[in-house]
């Protein structure tokens, strides 16, 4: 089942980084970026997740949640968050099973080969908890600028 604008999000109950645990439900009232990526420590999700670290006073000035999910383990999560200063929460799905109610486990192609893997997608999550922007094939290095301009036009509305 593919998601949406205007479903509303899948919920979900994860551990972060620091096996704390957290449910969408928790951020009612807040907006929230959800971030779907392939894995910690590659070239591609490091310079995602650092844009979005470099851009993490401007989400919270905006009251914004930001999640980072990957099927990477609680540990692995540490020591990238660790090695990169990342202030935002990482989220561990090892299951898959929110990676495959949002839509993201897919086919994907490298190299002339196919296997499955985690698309690099993102969802714009508004305050009642529906799916306000949905960001597919996500370029690492504009997203968190490109999340932003989104979310102040949204927030104005």
């Amino acid at each position: 089942m593919k998601l949406k604008l205007g479903d509303m999000a899948p919920a979900f109950t994860l551990p972060d980084q620091n096996e704390k645990i957290h449910t969408l439900s928790d951020y009612k009232g807040m907006w929230v970026l959800l971030y779907f990526y392939p894995k910690d420590d590659t070239p591609g999700c490091t310079k995602e997740a650092c844009g979005v670290r470099d851009a993490f006073p401007q989400f919270k000035k905006m009251s914004a949640v930001v999640f980072g999910v990957s099927a990477d383990s609680v540990a692995k999560h540490k020591k990238f968050a660790e090695k990169y200063t990342l202030p935002f929460v990482l989220l561990s799905d090892e299951n898959k099973d929110i990676i495959k109610k949002y839509g993201v486990w897919a086919k994907k192609k490298f190299m002339g080969r196919e296997y499955m893997g985690i698309l690099r997608t993102s969802f714009l999550i508004d305050p009642k908890g529906k799916i306000a922007k949905i960001y597919e094939k996500v370029k690492p290095e504009q997203h968190a600028e490109e999340v932003l301009q989104d979310l102040q036009v949204l927030i104005k509305k």
